[in-house]
């Protein structure tokens, strides 16, 4: 069975459309902007996908997501098979700062040592274009979901 994963993909008009990703964090991803960001998204097996989703939101953001209505924008499968549902909600969402989740690798490789990162070091809005470098490239037909379904 294919690993599910669950997101929010918040967005606003200022006037113009911008979407709210995040940085994903820990050591390979340091320095890296392009194709380095995601949807605040985890990983779910017995659970509604959309209560999921705002779970993994809450974990990797450090506040809950707004408290707004979502609509599906669809079940979107990695090249690796990874199903990723995710939830779009407009809103003018302000985090202050990212307080994400820990999670721990040994580092540097082959060190014996463990350290922990965030899931998530850096938060913002962007344009969908901006956006689009940003993502990682299996996120990216949930952005055009979304561009589709707010115009």
């Amino acid at each position: 069975m294919a690993e599910t994963s669950a997101g929010i993909l918040l967005y606003r008009r200022r006037p113009t459309l911008e979407v709210f990703i995040g940085h994903m964090g820990g050591p390979f991803w340091r320095g890296k902007d392009a194709a380095a960001w995601s949807i605040p998204k985890g990983n779910f097996t017995d659970e509604d996908p959309l209560a999921a989703a705002l779970r993994e939101f809450a974990e990797e953001i450090g506040r809950p997501a707004p408290d707004v209505e979502y609509v599906e924008l669809g079940a979107f499968r990695y090249s690796s098979g990874k199903i990723v549902t995710v939830f779009a909600g407009e809103s003018d969402f302000d985090p202050d700062e990212v307080a994400s989740n820990l999670f721990e690798i040994e580092w540097p490789p082959r060190s014996g040592r463990l350290q922990s990162f965030p899931e998530l070091d850096a938060a913002g809005w962007f344009a969908p274009d901006e956006a689009r470098d940003r993502l990682v490239k299996g996120q990216r037909p949930a952005l055009d979901a979304l561009v589709r379904l707010v115009g």
